[in-house]
């Protein structure tokens, strides 16, 4: 059963209100890697790039002296 306008619109609000959108642009061929990779590890495109944000922030917050 096909979603509703009015549960289409109240998603489209709860996601507007809730997350930031970020686009990246990769070389073609990219994506499926990515997407292969991230299958492999049992998760989600976007849960892999968020896990790879954090774990690289976390890194490069660590201590290492990048002089």
């Amino acid at each position: 059963m096909p979603a509703s306008k009015a549960q289409q619109r109240a998603v489209s609000k709860y996601m507007k209100e809730n997350y930031d959108v970020f686009q990246i642009r990769m070389p073609k061929g990219r994506k499926a890697v990515i997407q292969a990779h991230a299958l492999a590890q049992g998760e989600s495109v976007n849960g892999f790039v968020n896990r790879a944000i954090d774990e690289t922030m976390e890194h490069d917050k660590g201590g290492i002296d990048h002089e």
